[in-house]
């Protein structure tokens, strides 16, 4: 199996923590891009138009078939499994192990298959920016950062603000040399605020917010390598998108995926799982986080919302807001961000669990979204799924895998094998829409295969018992911090 990407940006690239409708979706000229007046179309939408509620429902056909079909093969093994467990608890932990999961990517691929990305549109006039990049102790990649945003050729005027959260490193220098040495074209200006103390995340966000000059918002980590023409990119999905668009969520992809094998897992976890999910929920008008890593948001949208919550989630609370409001998020595939992440298991544990806290802190602030009736009620519930999809995992997959090895078949047998030649077909086709992605920007495509088996055999009993953990110290209450330094 070909791997996939090459993200270590200059060398390679050929030019350098579980929204978007289709352009039939939406009547051309009903858009915001008539008020910025719109020129080239760079993706246009050919062919028989269906309706986004008629892919919806052939989806929801094919995933409820699916599922019907695995009710219909597992029930042998409910019944073998209900002399041990009990009726009940068998049908329980078959429903999360082969239900529910089955159910999640029929629906997936089927939305995927049927996908059109929105038109794209170069604009004869590009509104000004303002970039937040928030900083905390990223001495060894904030220069990178500010440099890549330099490099942005924006054709319209472009407010970066370097945020420093009170870093005990040498961030700050590093920040200063940096903006000395950009090349900066006219109307770009790049600034660092710096923070006396540590307030966290969200606070070095709203200071930023009550400083930006425009209109548009971008949110930039310290640690991400923005790709050539991200900013022109996703700028150009929000003005494309339907009028009730509020934020746009960029593609986040791995920057360090070489460093060793963690960092090689995660990669296919961005650029397939991540990646994926995001396609599938834009199709229906709601992707349901726009990352901190690199996302665009309507500054009087924020503002009205009070900006970024102080919680270790604060990206998906927000998200979450703009949603129960009514608004829309999209995704924007091909505006590229490369972020490094975590090369060690304890710094990557750390991350996740923050994650799944962030999952349950905008479900405590959001309930009513559970009610809200709109396409993306069922992703909204899909979610609370992960709860009971993590626990049975942890407390019945994996227990039952090394019970298999020791010959006891109950919970881990032939039938879970048969899951493993969808997981591959269903790999090599979202491998096959993002290498065409790639292509489209002359990134490369490499191997990793190490990378690639371990995603798809193990990565999932790493990472569902961390996310148990992430749920159990939210539920207690447990001490909240930034937790992946």
């Amino acid at each position: 199996m070909p791997g996939y990407v090459a993200p270590e940006c200059v060398a390679d690239s050929g030019g350098g923590g579980k929204e978007a409708g289709t352009a039939n979706a939406v009547p051309h000229g009903s858009t915001r891009g008539e008020a910025l007046g719109l020129s080239e179309p760079l993706e246009r939408g050919t062919g028989f138009y269906l309706p986004v509620r008629a892919k919806y429902a052939i989806a929801l056909v094919v995933a409820l078939t699916w599922a019907a079909l695995s009710i219909w093969l597992s029930l042998r093994w409910l019944d073998d499994l209900s002399g041990l467990l009990g009726r009940p608890m068998a049908i329980v932990v078959i429903a999360f192990i082969a239900y529910v999961p089955g159910f999640m990517n029929a629906f997936l691929i089927s939305s995927i298959l049927l996908d059109k990305r929105p038109e794209r549109r170069r604009l004869d006039r590009y509104p000004g920016v303002s970039i937040l990049v928030a900083c905390y102790n990223e001495s060894g990649n904030i220069a990178a950062t500010i440099g890549s945003i330099a490099r942005q050729d924006y054709a319209g005027a472009m407010q970066v603000l370097v945020l420093d959260d009170g870093s005990t490193d040498d961030s700050v220098a590093m920040a200063e040399a940096a903006i000395r040495a950009a090349m900066l074209r006219p109307g770009h200006h790049i600034e660092l605020v710096r923070g006396e103390r540590n307030i966290g995340k969200a606070g070095v966000l709203n200071r930023g917010l009550a400083m930006c000059e425009h209109d548009i918002v971008i949110t930039i980590d310290g640690d991400s390598w923005v790709y050539e023409d991200a900013i022109q990119r996703i700028v150009e999905r929000y003005v494309a998108d339907p009028p009730g668009t509020r934020a746009v969520a960029g593609a986040v992809l791995v920057r360090n995926s070489r460093e060793n094998w963690l960092t090689r897992v995660q990669e296919w976890d961005y650029f397939h799982g991540i990646a994926a999910v995001k396609r599938m929920q834009s199709m229906y008008h709601g992707t349901l986080v726009a990352q901190g890593a690199f996302s665009l948001y309507d500054r009087d949208s924020l503002r009205e919302l009070g900006g970024w919550p102080p919680c270790v989630g604060e990206d998906i609370v927000v998200s979450w807001a703009l949603l129960e409001r009514g608004h829309r998020i999209g995704y924007c595939e091909d505006a590229v961000v490369f972020t490094s992440v975590p090369d060690e298991l304890a710094q990557f544990a750390r991350q996740r669990k923050r994650w799944s806290r962030g999952l349950l802190e905008a479900f405590k602030t959001h309930p009513r979204l559970l009610s809200k009736a709109r396409m993306t009620l069922i992703f909204i519930w899909w979610n609370v799924l992960f709860l009971p999809l993590d626990l049975v995992y942890t407390f019945a997959f994996i227990p039952g895998v090394v019970l298999a090895l020791f010959g006891h078949y109950y919970i881990a047998g032939i039938m879970t094998l048969l899951v493993l030649p969808l997981a591959v077909i269903w790999n090599a086709f979202i491998y096959r829409v993002q290498h065409a992605m790639f292509k489209r920007q002359d990134l490369k495509v490499r191997r990793n295969i190490t990378g690639f088996l371990s995603y798809m055999l193990v990565y999932s009993m790493l990472l569902q018992p961390i996310c148990v953990w992430g749920y159990a110290a939210e539920t207690l209450g447990l001490r909240k911090r930034w937790g992946t330094k």
